[in-house]
């Protein structure tokens, strides 16, 4: 590891214990910033209702942290966004958001239309399906943005047990495997290509928390690739003491199969090569094979590789700060 990945681990790596609601919320009430929390959500109906809910009681109506809570459903077929809603959100459909410009599937496309629909000074993203949440989740991002006035980007660290169809944790000798995709194919990546970047406990988390002033800056890949992405951007633009994480504990969540890994991954290793070599790309295309009446049976599916502008180059992004 780097002498400058060391020295950042012991100076931008911190705890949730470390900063009190109470320092937070003074610190906020000082700088006068407000925060917006985004959960991006796709067939969420089990759990995106005791997400908003704790949020709720515990950041909005308890304590004055959160200012404003959206969750942008991404064409969900199940009751996603009447959930979301009776829950205390702000629910806003994606194919609302910006309809010059047709949405394509996929998690970055949400997360970058989200910035049109939300006024925080610091957003905070949250995905929809986790279980057992705990408000600290948010307070343990969003506080360095607040106290820190050199922190630009916050990644949420934790342990991810892997969890079989019931919920229930699969035992302690798979404690430490949810986080698959990130151990076989992000972290070597990062290691090799970017060892700045090789501290981060969950470099693909998908709960981290950014001020708004770095995030319409930044492309964002429309797909799985979006983390890694706005990790790597983020450092070439604002460096690696600009970035830091915080330990919230134990992320407990929905996992998909074998076959959906394999495409995520093939989506984080194209946003990598995108980074590494732009103009020099191999075909993004990805075939798995399912066994069938006549033996295995190719499927092969595109890879993610669309991405969208940085926001502040929208026009109806520039006009609204304007208004």
């Amino acid at each position: 590891m780097l002498e400058e990945v060391e020295r950042w681990l012991a100076t931008r790596s911190w705890s949730v214990a470390d900063r009190p609601l109470r320092q937070i919320l003074a610190a906020k009430q000082r700088t006068g910033q407000t925060v917006s929390v985004v959960l991006p959500a796709l067939n969420e109906e089990e759990t995106v209702g005791d997400i908003v809910t704790a949020i709720r009681r515990d950041l909005v109506e308890g304590a004055p942290l959160v200012d404003e809570i959206v969750v942008v459903d991404s064409a969900s077929t199940d009751r996603t966004s009447e959930v979301a809603a009776a829950a205390g959100a702000r629910v806003v459909h994606r194919d609302e958001i910006l309809p010059r410009l047709p949405a394509v599937p996929g998690k970055g496309e949400v997360l970058w239309r989200s910035l049109l629909v939300t006024r925080g000074d610091v957003v905070c993203f949250v995905d929809a399906d986790l279980r057992e949440f705990s408000s600290d989740f948010v307070t343990g991002i969003v506080g360095p943005l607040l106290t820190e006035p050199g922190v630009d980007l916050v990644k949420a660290m934790y342990d991810r047990p892997l969890t079989v169809s019931d919920g229930r944790a699969s035992g302690t000798a798979s404690a430490g495997q949810g986080g698959r995709v990130t151990e076989l194919m992000a972290r070597p990546l990062l290691n090799l290509h970017w060892p700045q970047l090789a501290g981060f406990v969950q470099p693909l988390g998908g709960e981290y928390a950014a001020r708004r002033s770095l995030l319409e800056q930044l492309p964002f890949p429309v797909g799985y690739g979006v983390e890694l992405g706005m990790l790597v951007d983020a450092l070439h633009l604002v460096g690696l003491d600009a970035l830091a994480q915080v330990d919230v504990g134990v992320r407990r969540h929905r996992h998909q199969d074998g076959q959906a890994l394999g495409r995520m991954a093939a989506a984080i290793y194209r946003t990598a090569q995108l980074r590494l070599a732009r103009g020099h790309l191999v075909r993004p295309l990805l075939t798995q094979f399912e066994r069938g009446e006549d033996g295995f049976e190719p499927r092969t599916y595109s890879v993610d590789t669309e991405e969208r502008p940085p926001m502040a180059e929208i026009a109806e992004y520039a006009a609204r700060k304007v208004a």
